[in-house]
C-alpha cells in the first residue's frame, strides 16, 4: 500500500462541514461518526471486519496503516482496508475533532 492508496491530501474543501462529509459518504457506502481526541491521545493496533474512512475536521492526527505513517490535516481523507492493522494518534498541541466512516 503506497501513501497516494492511504491518503487524500485536501480532498474535503476547508472549513470542513461535517454533512458534506456524511452525504459524501454515504453516497459511497460509509457511515459517518464523531470523535473528539485530547492532545496526545493514542489508539494502538486497531483491526476491523470492514474498510474504514477517516477525515480530520480540526486539528491533526498521526495514522499509521500497515507499518506506513501519514499525517492527516483538516480535509485529507484516509482509506484504511479491512483487516489492516491501524493506531491513530492525536499529535496536535490541542483536541483533535475527526470523523470515521465504515462500509
Amino acid at each position: 500500500m503506497s501513501d497516494t492508496d492511504l491518503l487524500k491530501p485536501a480532498y474535503f474543501r476547508l472549513p470542513v462541514d461535517r454533512e458534506a462529509v456524511a452525504q459524501n459518504w454515504s453516497g459511497r457506502g460509509y457511515s459517518c461518526h464523531d470523535f473528539v481526541d485530547p492532545p496526545g491521545r493514542a489508539w494502538l493496533d486497531f483491526l476491523h471486519d470492514c474498510n474504514e474512512v477517516l477525515t480530520v475536521i480540526e486539528g491533526r492526527l498521526e495514522l499509521e496503516v500497515k507499518g506506513r505513517r501519514v499525517v492527516v490535516s483538516p480535509g485529507d481523507e484516509v482509506f484504511i482496508p479491512k483487516g489492516a492493522s491501524h493506531s491513530v494518534f492525536n499529535v496536535h498541541d490541542g483536541t483533535t475533532v475527526w470523523l470515521y466512516g465504515y462500509d
